[in-house]
């Protein structure tokens, strides 16, 4: 117990620095988290291209850039590679 708080009151939640507002029925839109990064082989699963071809598209802009991820070490955003992919089928299915 301590004596320096009176019996039968409860302290005030701290709020962390944020004002409490009404909720005005709003919806607030957040950023998406950013996709996963997927690395060669699983690229190359995906797609049915060899590395080759992969890095030939990626100079040609034709196919989505790599992301650096150290010296030696590259990684596509799945999300690139998914849109490549329903870009390649779209375009199948038009022709």
């Amino acid at each position: 117990m301590n004596p320096s708080k009176p019996n039968g009151t409860q302290p005030e939640q701290p709020t962390h620095g944020a004002t409490q507002k009404p909720h005005d029925g709003s919806v607030s839109v957040t950023q998406a988290r950013p996709g996963k990064l997927i690395r060669l082989p699983l690229v190359e699963d995906r797609t049915g291209l060899g590395k080759s071809s992969i890095y030939a598209g990626v100079k040609a802009r034709t196919f989505p850039a790599p992301v650096r991820l150290s010296a030696r070490a590259v990684a596509w955003r799945e999300g690139d590679v998914d849109q490549w992919i329903a870009e390649r089928t779209t375009a199948r299915g038009q022709g």
